[in-house]
């Protein structure tokens, strides 16, 4: 389509002072962007081969009001938690905003996983159904077979499911039921949203958030990101995770400014769709975890960059895992030639417990980097040292939005000053206040008002560090060994599948301490071959000056992935000492042909 849809002419400032209402919702603030803009593009629905799909905002609302009264009218009521399972689909956004007219509670879930056996997909459901109360499943009829057997099972609180998405058959005769205008009674401290923090399904966390603070903090992120009229947000990111639904689709939408998004199983395929999008439709901003600046900086080829410009992009924002300051390197010095800014690249902190962003790097500059000693940083001390080229270089998440408050603590919450690695507690305005049905994770996530991220971080200025989970670091000898470093480190080995690596600590008894432990995923089957990549493995965590003890090659979607899409370490560490436990045999230097066979019994774990 044409970038002149929606153009502006010059840049605008959205003034934030001027987007308040007297019933301040989400829901309000989508009507009046309506009523002030109808023809204006609100979504740009794009898919690979096909004419995007654009919905304006008189008929995105139009639409979203007609199923809210179609999902009224079969039986889904004020305050119902509405899981919606769906392929990329261009009626999911008004289907999901006719959840918020309707006052029940939209809760976007991961579609099923071709390689997940239907039953655990539908334990996982029940799983989660349990902890958060799910009511009704709005899906597709593709699924029908797979979800049915939840229903009249006495194990599950899932009253039926509905199928929006298939026709406009789901939708007719109710349209004389919608009088033009309507608004329903929503006040902001209504629930609007159920999202889940990550985690393989069924263990997620549900959280609920408020209009209040939903909107409050879409509101301060984007002043701290100075969002302007011109602005144009692009994602491939699901909208069941918090990247995708508040960055990307929320806070634009809350702003009036248009969001493009993209199939994220495309994307995987094809990364170069976010740059072709963001080319054609002159986008400025999109958000991604650190895996995808080095996943696109190497797969994708130059004939598929074929008239990309990537001049319009004025941030593109690292988040949801420690940033990497090689692959943003790698990222720039590929695209700079197409036009994108070392200026552009930007980080963020961000978690579902917090609506979404606590830090921030400001506008119109880089991530600042911090050159530190890796053996002072293992005894816990962020120490620079002096001679280039030498030590871990850390990238800053960037500094606090305003009303955010962060604390490093030591293990007795004590706070532990400049440089020093500790907790991160985090404090918001639009925190949320525990997660549904959950009050023992509750308790053990709260305190005193703090929540306990479970992240190590360290605090430089006015810039916060991130560097890795707390769960998730192996103390060996004494020394803290960080998982992301040692992954990191053999990611770009010769017969290694990238992003497809875990590291993770193994009990010594012997020795009283831990020791490290990778599993990769390889596509090497020749011996010889593999035990030169054992070698090499071994030498690269020597680099990092970290002795890896235990090196599993597995076979190509061996490893458990999270509902983010990454690979879970405690998934990967329980499947493995399992695996060693029973009658499989592993050796210290590597998986053997028993472990690559894997049994169908336990097929389920390849992706979750």
């Amino acid at each position: 389509m044409g970038t002149d849809v929606y153009s502006n002419d010059g840049i605008e400032q959205i003034n934030m002072s001027d987007i308040r209402f007297s019933e301040d919702t989400i829901w309000h603030r989508w009507c009046e962007n309506a009523e002030k803009s109808p023809d204006s593009v609100a979504i740009v629905h794009w898919k690979a081969g096909e004419t995007p799909f654009c919905w304006t905002w008189g008929e995105l609302m139009r639409t979203a009001q007609l199923y809210s009264a179609a999902l009224t009218s079969r039986g889904i009521n004020r305050g119902d938690v509405c899981a919606i399972i769906a392929r990329h689909n261009c009626l999911l956004y008004p289907v999901y905003m006719g959840c918020v007219c309707a006052g029940a509670i939209p809760a976007i879930l991961a579609y099923q996983n071709p390689r997940l056996h239907p039953d655990k997909f539908r334990e996982g459901l029940e799983g989660m159904g349990k902890r958060s109360g799910l009511d009704w499943i709005l899906t597709e009829r593709a699924l029908e077979g797979v979800l049915q057997p939840l229903l009249g099972t006495g194990r599950s609180t899932i009253k039926g499911l509905q199928f929006p998405f298939e026709n406009n058959d789901y939708v007719e005769g109710v349209e004389t039921q919608v009088p033009n205008g309507t608004v329903p009674t929503i006040r902001d401290s209504d629930p609007l949203l159920l999202q889940h923090s990550s985690g393989t399904t069924g263990l997620q966390k549900p959280v609920l958030l408020s209009h209040h603070a939903v909107l409050d903090h879409v509101t301060q992120y984007a002043k701290f990101l100075a969002v302007s009229k011109a602005d144009k947000i692009v994602s491939w990111l699901p909208l069941y995770h918090d990247m995708g639904l508040i960055a990307a689709f929320h806070m634009p939408l809350a702003l009036g400014i248009p969001t493009i998004q993209i199939d994220p199983f495309e994307w995987v395929l094809a990364p170069s769709l976010l740059l072709e999008a963001m080319s054609l439709e002159r986008a400025t901003m999109t958000w991604l975890p650190n895996f995808a600046f080095s996943m696109m900086a190497d797969k994708i080829h130059e004939e598929d960059l074929d008239g990309v410009a990537l001049d319009s992009c004025r941030m593109i924002i690292s988040c949801s895992e420690p940033v990497r300051s090689r692959d943003q390197e790698k990222f720039f010095r590929r695209f700079a030639p197409r036009g994108f800014k070392r200026e552009a690249l930007s980080s963020c902190y961000a978690m579902a417990e917090t609506t979404f962003a606590v830090t921030q790097t400001p506008p119109g500059r880089e991530p600042a980097t911090l050159t530190i000693d890796p053996q002072e940083l293992a005894k816990g001390r962020a120490i620079p040292v002096a001679a280039p080229g030498v030590g871990k270089v850390c990238v800053s998440s960037g500094e606090l939005i305003p009303a955010c408050r962060i604390r490093i603590v030591d293990g007795d919450f004590n706070d532990v000053g400049e440089g020093r690695v500790g907790e991160v507690l985090i404090k918001t305005p639009w925190m949320f206040d525990g997660y549904r049905n959950y009050p023992e994770k509750t308790a053990a996530a709260i305190l005193d008002g703090w929540y306990l991220s479970g992240d190590y971080g360290f605090q430089c200025g006015s810039e916060f560090y991130i560097i890795g989970r707390k769960k998730d670091v192996v103390i060996v000898a004494g020394n803290n060994i960080y998982p992301e470093d040692v992954e990191a480190a053999l990611n770009d080995l010769n017969g290694v599948i990238p992003g497809r690596v875990v590291a993770f600590g193994e009990e010594d008894v012997e020795l009283g301490s831990e020791r490290i432990s990778v599993v990769v995923e390889t596509p090497l089957t020749d011996e010889s071959q593999r035990r030169q990549l054992r070698m090499a493995i071994v030498k690269a965590g020597m680099g990092i000056d970290v002795s890896i003890t235990d090196v599993y090659l597995v076979q190509p979607r061996f490893l458990v992935k999270s509902s983010a899409g990454k690979p879970s370490r405690t998934a990967n560490k329980e499947r493995v000492l399992r695996m060693k436990e029973s009658s499989m045999t592993l050796q210290p230097e590597g998986i053997q042909d028993d472990l690559r066979r894997v049994k169908n019994s336990d097929s389920e774990c390849a992706e979750a």
